[in-house]
Parts: structure tokens; C-alpha cells; sequence
């Protein structure tokens, strides 16, 4: 089934109030200016494939106004994560390794500020596809993290996002 709500853990310095409540109509804000950025991650969730999905809506940032999703957590210094940018009006896919974010693509994408839009991204082995508001932006292969994690949301710098209706499913046989 798809998974929603739950405990959360939230890290990453700046402004993240995470803590034990999903980020339903939750302000997300980071003031640290930190190259990771804040995020959240579902505790007790382990994922190799399947998909995260989360409601975006950015409202203020000087340097940035962004926010998306991560997968494949194996702790604050190593994951996956896709978001989308109203100020710079794009779409971005990158890899956290040893606390350093890493790009694998950026893609010029509609994403205007003060309006909810959804990103999807879909994992399955090394291949990642990553849509917003239903349309594919990014589809690339990468091997950099392939063990299962936990899952969840990220925004950056001083970005002020509202994430909402944040959902995950695992699509690995067991």
C-alpha cells in the first residue's frame, strides 16, 4: 500500500521543525544556509524501489525557493534527493555522498512560486525518472546509492516551502 503520515526525523540544520509529525500544510524553512538543507525522513521506512511523491508549494526565498523529496536515506550524508526551484524555474536530481550534494541533472521546468505543484519520482534499480505536475523532466541511471532507505522531504538555503500530501510506496517484491 502507499504510505503516509507516521514519525518523522528532521535534520540538516536551519529551521527544520520536523520532529514526530508529517508535513501536511507544514511550513518548512532553513535559515542555516547549509549545502544539505533540512530535511525529514520517515523513521521506520526502508525503500529500494518505488516511488515518493509530495505536494510543493514555495512562498518566499531570496537564494532559493524550493523544495522535493529524497529516497534511498542512509543518514544526513547520504541520499538521493529531486526538487523543483520557483526562483530559478527548474527541476534538479543530485546525490549526497559524505554530506556533499552532487548534481546529476538539471532541467528548465514551469515552476511558478505561490502555486502547488506535485513532484513524483520513481526509482527502481539505478533508474530514476523524475516528473512535475505529471510530466517527466528528468529520467537518467545512476548507481551512486543503491541500498534501500528511508524516505521524505528536503528544501534548501532560505527557502520557505510548504510541503504537503507527502507519500511513498515501495514496489520491491519481498
Amino acid at each position: 500500500g502507499v504510505g503516509r503520515g507516521g514519525a518523522w526525523w528532521g535534520g540538516g540544520g536551519g529551521g527544520w521543525r520536523g520532529g514526530h509529525r508529517r508535513p501536511s500544510q507544514t511550513r518548512v524553512r532553513n535559515d542555516g544556509g547549509c549545502g544539505g538543507g533540512p530535511w525529514g525522513v520517515k523513521e521506520v521506512v526502508t525503500v529500494s524501489d518505488g516511488y515518493v511523491w509530495v505536494g510543493i508549494k514555495a512562498l518566499a526565498g531570496e537564494e532559493d525557493q524550493a523544495g522535493g523529496g529524497v529516497w534511498r536515506w542512509q543518514d544526513g550524508g547520504h541520499y538521493y534527493v529531486a526538487r523543483a526551484n520557483a526562483l530559478e524555474n527548474n527541476v534538479s536530481l543530485y546525490y549526497t555522498q559524505a554530506g556533499r550534494r552532487n548534481t546529476l541533472k538539471y532541467v528548465d521546468a514551469p515552476v511558478a512560486g505561490n502555486q502547488w505543484h506535485t513532484l513524483r519520482v520513481e526509482f527502481a534499480g539505478q533508474h530514476i525518472r523524475v516528473a512535475l505536475d505529471g510530466k517527466i523532466y528528468i529520467e537518467t541511471d545512476d548507481a551512486h546509492i543503491a541500498a534501500a532507505g528511508a524516505v521524505g522531504v528536503w528544501t534548501k538555503a532560505d527557502s520557505v516551502t510548504v510541503l504537503d500530501n507527502f507519500a511513498y510506496q515501495s514496489t520491491a517484491s519481498k
